[in-house]
């Protein structure tokens, strides 16, 4: 598919950004998921499973694939540029070195195809649509993780810039360093959380801000198989793998679940919704 595109055009499916694994190894130990994996990855799994998730994710949104960098190992995990709001694009300042490569073409890419560029304050650390997930219930709210890679203090800053209302959660666990790991706004308010991932305070701002009959907790079978990890297009989730018990209480709310094996990539701490950035955030879709 072409790069080209215009953000502001309206579309009535997803527009969803994916960045070829070309250039993908576990280099270095960042995340514990990635101890015991230096050098352990095959290319060609890895692309095979790429291209199994891409040909998933295109039968339900609109697929714009940005063209990896040589050295720049994690860059398919493109969640992590940073994050789209409608026309906006807030770039991330990694907490790594080893990642903060990737910043710069993220931002060329992200000017080249026509959106604004705006920064967070210097010195502030935020590590994109990892971290940063819109509800899919409420509009113009923002669920924000810290504690491991982005900091707190990008939350005012985030609500200020793209006027939404941020509501923190501090992730505990550092095997779901990224909120993305751990929880995944659903539709119509449904969210899908593995809750020993947070602080009791942001277990109660979960339970104060989403119904019982929408909160589907999963358990650390399916944490650590990275079902929260899942990409969401309307109702279908699109996961690495689920639990018969988690497939039957998605299902019964309504929702299609599609696994595509992506074990390859959880040598380094990332699945489904890790290789994928929305980039048309505008909408609960």
């Amino acid at each position: 598919m072409a790069e080209t595109m215009s953000p502001t055009i309206e579309r009535t499916v997803p527009r969803i950004l994916m960045c070829a694994p070309t250039f993908f190894e576990v280099d270095y130990v960042i995340n514990p998921w990635m101890d015991g994996h230096v050098h352990d990855t095959s290319s060609e799994r890895s692309g095979r499973q790429w291209d199994a998730l891409k040909d998933t994710v295109s039968r339900h949104a609109d697929v714009v694939v940005q063209t990896p960098v040589q050295g720049l190992p994690d860059m398919t995990f493109c969640a992590n540029a940073g994050l789209v709001f409608g026309n906006t694009f807030v770039p991330s300042r990694f907490r790594h070195a080893q990642r903060r490569g990737e910043e710069a073409p993220d931002r060329a890419w992200f000017a080249h195809h026509g959106f604004d560029i705006v920064d967070l304050p210097d010195g502030m650390l935020f590590e994109g649509a990892g971290d940063a997930l819109f509800d899919r219930g409420v509009a113009r709210r923002l669920w924000l993780g810290h504690g491991h890679r982005s900091d707190v203090a990008a939350g005012p800053a985030l609500a200020r810039l793209l006027d939404v209302e941020v509501l923190p959660l501090t992730l505990v666990d550092p095997r779901y360093y990224h909120l993305d790991t751990c929880f995944c706004p659903l539709p119509d308010g449904y969210t899908l959380y593995f809750p020993d991932a947070f602080d009791a305070a942001s277990l109660d701002r979960i339970e104060q801000h989403v119904a019982p009959a929408l909160r589907i907790a999963v358990d650390a079978h399916d944490a650590a198989s990275f079902a929260c990890n899942a990409v969401s297009t309307g109702r279908v989730v699109i996961l690495n793998r689920a639990s018969g018990d988690l497939r039957a209480r998605l299902e019964a709310a309504g929702f299609m679940v599609i696994e595509v094996a992506l074990d390859e990539f959880m040598k380094a701490g990332g699945a489904a919704k890790c290789l994928t950035l929305r980039l048309d955030e505008l909408t609960n879709g």
